[in-house]
């Protein structure tokens, strides 16, 4: 094996080995989950050494110099404020989700009116409309972090593949007996995996358009999937209170993560894939070991039902948001309660870190979305999402979605239901940061989404 060069990850901190072996070029992390500014160089260079054979001695200061640039962002904080920026009118009918490309430069909206519209994020500009579906279009994504497909599904039973170029439909995926309500690629942009209320999930290949595998196996619909890290498993949530964990090559399920007593509303991997997170209507998030399929802890302290669970980008805290108006920040190693964030007066819908992990965000059916200080559980800034001179009805809920891009530019996407326009806040670029996108998705019957931007103090 021959190092070719190394690659920076900034969130969450890894270096990232660039190699050839048998005239192939390969790729390896080395992931620095728990670095800090404060953490020993020497003794995480002693560390790397051991584990490493492709760093050899000469090497070590390259990987000490990265080190240190990686501990200078880690100490950068970003204490900027969002601003309304555009206000931007999307689809006659409800919307029912948006989605981001990694870099935020364009998103994509889905539709009651059975389209999927591509954006310009900068200008606000509509660059295309995907249509072709017979019904709603409930699920998007795009492949990220490529950018150049889209996928759509939707109550029409049916799943297509479109080009963000173009917007031409490359596949119509057709197998699912009912409706599409959650859908994702996997990181190599191979495989879309589509979770339906007909109790199934499916493996569609992108390229050549055809059914892969049926996942079989729950008693009721699938709300949530998600793909781990490296593609190589994938978690269905569903109403039959379980989670089951699935080997994508073998088509197999791994293990069924039985314990909640009540319908599953999300479930989500960590970054380096041990560790599974739930939320469940049962009002509890637990936490399940991926190799031994077992329940390692029980957060409680919610009144009501839990509407989203994430973990941040090192998988070291978790975020729960829900119907009780609060959210809660988890400590994932020592499974403590570090902060509860309460100043919302309706339901907390969803909730995202930013990639560092020091902001949180949460939307509110209060019509108010607003930062977090995790580690104080101090509101750092409210953001009311009723736009001036409308006469909308803005009587139900608001979700967000953020992205980080990587010019550093932060993107927050409200939408509320029933509402025919959106509200669009950009951040100008004041550092160059390499971050991914913590995106949250849109509910159902929306209208109106609204962007903001972050404003330099």
């Amino acid at each position: 094996m021959l190092l070719k060069r190394f690659l920076l990850r900034y969130y969450p901190p890894g270096i990232i080995l660039e190699y050839e072996q048998a005239k192939q070029i390969k790729t390896k992390s080395i992931d620095l989950l728990e670095l800090s500014p404060e953490s020993d160089i020497d003794a995480l260079l002693d560390d790397i050494s051991r584990r490493e054979p492709l760093i050899t001695p000469n090497r070590m200061n390259q990987v000490r110099q990265l080190i240190v640039k990686l501990q200078t962002k880690l100490s950068k904080k970003d204490d900027h404020k969002f601003y309304l920026f555009k206000i931007l009118r999307a689809h006659i009918l409800p919307l029912t989700n948006v989605a981001f490309n990694k870099s935020g430069s364009s998103f994509i909206t889905g539709s009651y009116d059975r389209t999927c519209k591509v954006w310009d994020t900068a200008s606000g500009e509509e660059l295309h409309t995907l249509e072709g579906h017979r019904n709603v279009v409930y699920a998007i994504a795009y492949n990220n972090p490529y950018g150049d497909k889209i996928a759509t599904g939707s109550f029409d039973k049916t799943c297509k593949l479109w080009s963000t170029e173009d917007g031409k439909c490359h596949h119509t995926y057709r197998g699912h007996t009912a409706e599409i309500v959650c859908l994702s690629f996997n990181p190599q942009s191979t495989l879309i995996a589509t979770g339906s209320m007909d109790h199934t999930a499916k493996l569609w290949d992108v390229e050549k358009g055809n059914e892969v595998r049926t996942l079989s196996g729950h008693t009721a619909e699938i709300i949530s999937l998600s793909f781990n890290t490296t593609g190589s498993h994938i978690i269905t949530g569903s109403f039959d209170h379980t989670v089951a964990l699935w080997d994508i090559h073998a088509g197999r399920q791994v293990h069924t993560f039985i314990g909640h007593r009540g319908e599953i509303s999300s479930a989500q991997f960590n970054f380096d894939s041990s560790m599974v997170v739930t939320a469940s209507m049962d009002k509890t998030c637990k936490l399940w070991d991926v190799r031994t399929g077992q329940c390692t802890g029980t957060f409680s302290g919610h009144e009501d039902e839990i509407l989203d669970v994430v973990f941040d980008s090192t998988g070291q805290h978790i975020a729960s948001a829900s119907a009780d108006s609060t959210a809660r920040i988890y400590n994932a190693v020592t499974q403590t309660c570090m902060a509860k964030l309460e100043g919302h007066e309706g339901e907390i819908s969803k909730v995202a870190f930013n990639s560092q992990g020091t902001q949180i965000l949460t939307a509110s059916a209060d019509k108010t979305a607003r930062i977090w200080d995790p580690n104080t559980g101090q509101n750092m800034q409210g953001v009311r999402t009723t736009p001036v001179a409308s006469g909308d009805d803005y009587d139900d809920e608001v979700t967000v979605t953020m992205v980080t891009a990587t010019n550093g530019e932060n993107i927050l996407c409200v939408t509320r239901q029933m509402s025919p326009s959106f509200k669009v806040i950009r951040r100008p670029v004041l550092c160059q940061l390499k971050l991914d996108e913590n995106s949250l998705k849109v509910p159902k019957k929306n209208r109106c989404f609204l962007l903001f931007t972050l404003l330099n103090d």
